[in-house]
């Protein structure tokens, strides 16, 4: 599976357990540590683990992949979880604010997925 489609899937993840600003961005020509970024925020340090327990399940169940590295699950205000072509960072509101990884990767393209209605 290609970055592309893992990207959205894992967005798709976040979205389905109510994860709120998810972006995309591809910035595959703007470093070289992944081709994309999954962003996402839960309102708690709660729903932060929960969205990164969401994540890591349901990429190894559907999917068979594993995180290379995975950071964050003490603090539960920053989770990430790398699987080499996509990085996922779930933030508490205000991590996400105060670490503006949205600005750091302005340049970056930012890509289009469906969205679940409620």
């Amino acid at each position: 599976m290609n970055g592309l489609e893992l990207s959205k899937k894992i967005a798709g993840y976040l979205d389905n357990k109510k994860g709120h600003d998810i972006r995309i961005l591809k910035i595959d020509d703007l470093t070289v540590v992944t081709d994309y970024i999954v962003i996402a925020t839960g309102t708690s340090t709660t729903q932060v683990k929960a969205l990164a327990d969401e994540v890591d399940f349901m990429v190894e169940q559907e999917l068979g992949i594993k995180p290379a590295r995975v950071e964050g699950y003490e603090s539960k205000n920053w989770i990430l979880l790398d699987y080499e072509t996509v990085i996922v960072h779930v933030f508490h509101p205000q991590a996400r604010e105060y670490y503006d990884l949205d600005k750091l990767w302005a340049d970056g393209t930012e890509i289009e997925f469906e969205l679940t209605e409620d």
